[in-house]
C-alpha cells in the first residue's frame, strides 16, 4: 500500500509541544476513531485506541498486544512578557541552543507568528561573545508587540511555542518538524487498518520529551502482554568535523531501525528476535541503533505492573529536535512492512520465548 504523504504532513505541521498536545490529538483522534472499537483519552491526555481481534470468541483467553507512539514534541513555554513587548521563554525538551537563533515560531492557541530574537553580530563587542551561542535564557520571542499591554492582549505566561514549518516531500525524503515521532504515530494508524488475531491496543501518547511521563501510566489499565513503541530516532550518517569518531549508524535509508538497549530499556531478546527474522525472510533492511544512546516510551511501558516485554523500532531521521528534519519515506514504508508483518508472524505463533534478561 502507497504511503498516505499528505497524512504525515499534517500529522508533522500540527502542533504538539510536550503538555499542550490538544490540537495533533483531535487530528488523531479523526483519523483512528473509524479504524478502531472504542477510543478514550485517560486523564494525562494519552489517546488509546482498541481494537478486538478478529478470531471467534471462545477460543481461550486473547493476548493483548500494545502498540505506542508519542505525539508530543519538543518546543518552548513562554515565562514572561517584559516591558517592551517581549517574550521570555523556557525550552520544552531537549533542544540544543544553537538551533534557536533567529528561528522563527507560532505562540499560543492563536498561533501567532514570531522570531526568535538574537543580537546582530555587528553589535558584539568581544569575541567570546561571537564564538558562543547564548542560552535561552538570553533570548526572547519578537511577536511585533510595541508594549506589554500589546503583548498581554494577545499571549498568555505559560503558552507554548512550536517551530514555524512547512512540510514537504520531494525526490524520496520528507522534510518537516516534529519527525519524532509524528512519522511513529503514521506508522500506528496505518497498523489500525488490519485486523490482528490478538487485541490491540494502540496508545498515542503525551509527554514522552519531558520523562516519558504519558508511558509512565499508559500500560497499566489496558494490560498489555507485551509492546512495541514506534520512534522516530537520530540518524548519524551527516559530515564529522575532522579527527572526530566517524559515527555512521543509523543511517537514513539503511531501514527501520531495532533497539537492543538504550538509557531507559533492555529490549525483550525473543521480540527483538522475532523483529529480525521477519525482516531477513521478507528482506527488508534493518540496522540497530547504537547501544546506550537516548530513550523512549519503552523506558516506562516495560516496568508496567510485572513487567512488559518491550521491543522498539524506529525510523531513522536526520536533526531531530531541530526545527526541520529529514527522513526517507523508503524507512518509513520499511517500518511498516516489518511491523505488518511481524504482528502476523506473532498471531500465527504465539509470543517467543526470551525476556529481557534471558537468551
Amino acid at each position: 500500500m502507497a504511503l498516505d504523504v499528505k497524512l504525515i504532513e499534517r500529522l508533522t505541521e500540527a502542533p504538539g509541544v510536550s503538555g499542550d498536545e490538544s490540537e495533533v490529538r483531535k487530528l488523531i483522534r479523526e483519523r483512528v476513531t473509524p479504524l478502531a472499537d472504542s477510543v478514550r483519552v485517560d486523564a494525562l491526555g494519552n489517546l488509546i485506541a482498541f481494537k478486538k481481534a478478529r478470531t471467534r470468541p471462545g477460543t481461550g483467553k486473547r493476548k493483548l498486544v500494545m502498540l505506542a507512539a508519542h505525539m508530543d514534541e519538543v518546543g518552548l513555554m513562554v515565562t514572561h512578557l517584559d516591558k517592551s513587548g517581549y517574550l521570555r521563554f523556557d525550552k520544552v525538551g531537549g533542544i540544543d541552543n544553537r538551533l534557536l537563533l533567529a528561528k522563527r515560531v507560532l505562540v499560543g492557541k492563536k498561533r501567532l507568528p514570531g522570531v526568535i530574537g538574537v543580537w546582530p553580530v555587528h553589535f558584539l563587542r568581544r569575541r567570546t561573545d561571537r564564538e558562543k551561542p547564548p542560552t535561552a535564557e538570553e533570548l526572547t520571542i519578537d511577536i511585533g508587540a510595541a508594549s506589554l499591554e500589546e503583548a498581554q492582549s494577545l499571549v498568555s505566561v505559560g503558552e507554548h511555542a512550536c517551530f514555524e514549518t512547512r512540510s514537504e516531500s520531494r525526490g524520496g525524503l520528507i522534510k518537516a518538524k516534529a519527525l519524532d515521532d509524528r512519522i511513529g504515530c503514521y506508522i500506528l494508524i496505518e497498523l489500525l487498518r488490519d485486523r490482528h488475531p490478538f487485541d490491540l491496543a494502540a496508545a498515542f501518547t503525551v509527554q514522552e520529551e519531558v520523562g516519558l511521563r504519558g508511558a509512565s501510566v499508559v500500560a497499566h489499565q489496558p494490560k498489555p502482554d507485551l509492546a512495541f513503541i514506534l520512534e522516530g530516532t537520530g540518524a548519524a550518517d551527516f559530515p564529522q568535523p575532522k579527527g572526530a569518531e566517524q559515527g555512521r549508524v543509523p543511517a537514513m535509508g539503511g531501514g527501520p531501525v531495532i533497539t537492543l538497549m538504550d538509557r531507559s530499556v533492555f529490549c525483550d531478546r525473543g521480540l527483538v528476535r522475532l523483529l529480525e527474522e521477519t525482516a531477513r525472510r521478507n528482506r527488508i533492511p534493518f540496522q540497530h541503533k547504537r547501544p546506550g544512546i537516548g530513550g523512549t516510551d519503552a523506558g516506562r511501558i516495560h516496568l508496567a505492573r510485572g513487567g512488559v516485554r518491550t521491543a522498539v523500532v524506529a525510523v531513522p531521521c536526520r536533526y531531530i529536535h531541530a526545527p526541520a528534519g529529514l527522513a526517507s519515506l523508503k524507512d518509513v514504508a520499511s517500518a511498516l512492512k516489518l511491523m505488518r508483518s511481524a504482528l502476523r508472524r506473532l498471531g500465527r505463533g504465539g509470543i517467543p520465548a526470551g525476556g529481557a534478561g534471558q537468551k
